[in-house]
């Protein structure tokens, strides 16, 4: 059986968890969010944490396992404490600022860029080349956080662009005569 679907997923204090109509639900101070249980995978409420078996003793089930616990772990660690990433802009002129659901980016084109944040996201710039990115669902943060990086990703030579927090830019060497 897969290790990752082996572990019970604990539901802390202010979360709550329900099972009905082949759907998982998971309700908390940070919202509400759900998935589709598999029919390969057999879910049970255990007091304070969910486990989860595969239903029969398939490959696929096995591996369903693993990622069904781990989509409901994310759930559950999206609306107790969410989830957030960091961007970083790199480069002269270089900007962005927050205004409500909206990020208005400055980035070496000839027009600003306004990107509109989906329900649920929240957007926030503590400098002008800081952006900070809000969610209770993984999948949503890390998407929009790409589609952002996106419209400018960084570029070899010099660097500039945006680029998450914690990543490494590999810089090339220029062409030499």
């Amino acid at each position: 059986m897969s290790r990752v679907g082996k572990m019970p997923v604990s539901i802390p204090a202010g979360v709550d968890v329900s099972i009905k109509d082949d759907q998982i639900h998971v309700k908390g101070s940070g919202g509400a969010l759900q998935v589709a249980a598999n029919a390969l995978v057999t879910v049970s409420l255990d007091g304070g944490a969910l486990k989860f078996v595969p239903a029969n003793d398939s490959r696929e089930a096995n591996a369903m396992t693993g990622t069904l616990r781990q989509l409901v772990n994310n759930m559950v660690i999206g609306v107790s404490k969410g989830f957030e990433k960091k961007l970083s802009l790199v480069g002269v002129g270089f900007k962005a600022q927050a205004q409500g659901a909206k990020l208005n980016l400055n980035v070496g084109f000839s027009h600003p860029v306004n990107k509109e944040m989906p329900a649920g996201i929240t957007v926030q710039t503590a400098s002008p080349t800081e952006i900070l990115i809000k969610g209770s669902d993984r999948q949503r943060v890390g998407q929009v956080a790409a589609e952002i990086r996106a419209i400018r990703p960084p570029e070899p030579y010099k660097g500039k662009g945006i680029r998450y927090v914690d990543e490494k830019i590999t810089i090339k060497e220029t062409k030499k005569k």
